[in-house]
């Protein structure tokens, strides 16, 4: 694997891999080490629209319930480096809560589980050794509404992971404005950093989301239907805000909007009744489907 920082890598979530000082402290291990870090250690920052080689992520037999129904049904499938994967298919597949089993967000729910593995790199984020506070640093989540938190300003918003990871006030200017620089949304709100993020259009709260995920140097994000309650310019603006981002991150995305998946999407995954029935390359699914029931679905024909 190729790391793309000079710093020890996911395994030191495991603890005979950590140094004595980090078991003695309260504070959840690093998935990776951040961008800061990399930089205090002489690395150079990559260039605009340079590849930074990523994680991918793997899902071998994944299952996850509610109770005793079984939403997801043994479901393996990769999701490249550097690259966009979206998931597709009819409402109540199990698109969303295949997503959220990745970062562990399916197990906040009462009553939910899951089984299989759910490797980043190499290492299992549901092995019982792993902080969940860090799998969620590394993998982030965009929710279909925006969701910046209410009573905060639009720097705190962006910063409010930062300050849970124990960042210094030192450099916390300089990543809040990092992430916008990097969600693109810098040049619109660099006047008005203290003014609440909810006072934001609704294609600027998502991108302040995005800007919140990205503050904390992740290694993948999660998208949730990001745009369904977006007008089409502010879709067109997080879509381009995906290809720049796949530079730096891996991105899954989930969409019933077939047109956005053939536009962001560098492999395409339909699922159905909890099942993946095929991936593939985009344009391949959606030109040439190898299972006449995707095949039924992107042509608008399922039913």
């Amino acid at each position: 694997m190729t790391s793309r920082r000079p710093t020890p890598g996911v395994a030191d979530l495991e603890p005979e891999s950590r140094p004595e000082t980090d078991e003695r402290s309260d504070a959840p291990p690093p998935v990776r080490a951040s961008a800061a870090t990399a930089e205090a250690a002489g690395a150079q920052a990559p260039e605009a629209g340079q590849v930074e080689p990523g994680l991918g992520v793997r899902l071998d037999q994944l299952r996850a319930f509610y109770g005793d129904a079984e939403a997801v049904r043994g479901v393996d499938l990769d999701f490249r480096a550097n690259e966009v994967t979206a998931i597709i298919g009819p409402s109540g597949c199990g698109k969303s809560t295949m997503i959220r089993c990745i970062n562990r967000m399916h197990e906040e729910i009462p009553g939910a589980r899951a089984e299989g593995r759910v490797l980043l790199a190499d290492l299992d984020v549901y092995d019982p050794s792993v902080d969940v506070v860090a799998v969620r640093r590394a993998i982030g989540m965009v929710f279909q509404k925006p969701n910046p938190f209410p009573t905060m300003s639009i720097f705190d918003n962006v910063a409010a992971g930062l300050r849970l990871g124990g960042r210094r006030r030192g450099d916390m200017q300089a990543k809040v404005e990092s992430a916008l620089r990097r969600a693109g949304l810098w040049d619109e709100v660099a006047d008005r950093l203290r003014e609440p993020g909810a006072g934001l259009s609704g294609g600027q709260q998502q991108r302040l989301c995005i800007a919140r995920s990205l503050a904390v140097d992740p290694e993948v994000i999660l998208m949730d239907e990001p745009c369904s309650a977006l007008d089409p310019i502010a879709t067109l603006r997080i879509e381009e805000l995906i290809d720049q981002l796949k530079t730096r991150v891996t991105i899954v995305i989930v969409t019933h909007n077939m047109q956005q998946a053939a536009r962001v999407a560098d492999r395409t995954a339909f699922m159905l009744d909890g099942s993946l029935v095929e991936v593939g390359p985009t344009q391949e699914i959606f030109t040439n489907p190898g299972d006449p029931r995707t095949e039924a679905y992107v042509t608008g024909k399922f039913g």
